[in-house]
C-alpha cells in the first residue's frame, strides 16, 4: 500500500496517516485539539507530539475550550510540571488564551468550525502534489488565517503552524497523488 513518504517513519505516524490526517473535521473540540497540539509541536517533530497526545488530552481537560479558558497560575505551574506534556510556558500559557479567543469566536461565528472552515470556502482544497518536496510549508490560505487569528489575539499561530493545522483537519488534501488516502 503506498503511502505519503513522511508517514513512513514510524508506526505511530503511519496510524495517523492512515486513519487521521487530512480527513475534514467540523468538530470544535477536535479543531481546537489540533490548533492547540499545532501550536505545541512549533520547534520539535510532530511525531513527539503524538506519542505526548494522550497525556495531552487528560493534563488539558480533552481539550475543553471552557475548562482551559478559566486555567489560572496554579494550573500553569500544574502544567509545567507534567513530563507527559511539552513543558513550555510560552506554549501552555498561549493554550490558556488560544481558549479564551476560541469561545469569542464561537460566539460571533456561531462555532469554531465556522470561523476556520471560511478561510478554504467551506471546502477542502484538492492540491495535485507528486512528491513531498512540491508540498508548501504556507499558503496564502493559511496566510490569512495566521494574520486573521493574531489580530484576534491567538498566539502560536504563524502562518506555518496554521498550515500545518490545516492539512491536519482536511481543510487542504495534501497526500500525495500516489498514496491510497488521496481519492478517499
Amino acid at each position: 500500500m503506498q503511502r505519503c513518504a513522511w508517514a513512513h517513519h514510524s508506526r505511530l505516524m503511519m496510524e495517523y496517516h492512515d486513519k487521521e490526517w487530512g480527513i475534514p473535521v467540523h468538530d470544535d473540540r477536535k479543531l481546537f485539539e489540533f490548533l492547540l497540539l499545532e501550536g505545541a509541536q512549533a520547534g520539535l517533530s510532530w511525531e513527539t507530539v503524538l506519542k505526548k497526545r494522550e497525556n495531552y488530552r487528560q493534563a488539558f481537560d480533552h481539550f475543553d475550550p471552557v475548562k482551559i479558558s478559566q486555567y489560572q497560575e496554579k494550573d500553569v505551574v500544574r502544567l509545567l510540571g507534567n513530563a507527559g506534556i511539552i513543558r513550555n510556558r510560552l506554549k501552555i500559557e498561549a493554550a490558556v488564551v488560544n481558549a479564551q479567543k476560541c469561545l469569542k469566536i464561537q460566539q460571533e461565528f456561531g462555532s469554531f468550525d465556522k470561523y476556520v472552515w471560511q478561510f478554504v470556502g467551506g471546502t477542502p482544497i484538492r492540491h495535485k502534489f507528486r512528491s513531498l518536496s512540491q508540498v508548501p510549508a504556507k499558503t496564502k490560505e493559511s496566510d490569512r488565517m495566521s494574520y486573521d487569528l493574531r489580530q484576534r489575539g491567538f498566539k502560536f499561530v504563524g502562518s506555518t503552524i496554521c498550515y500545518a493545522f490545516m492539512q491536519a483537519v482536511g481543510m487542504v488534501n495534501d497526500h500525495t497523488v500516489d498514496c491510497f488516502r488521496y481519492n478517499q
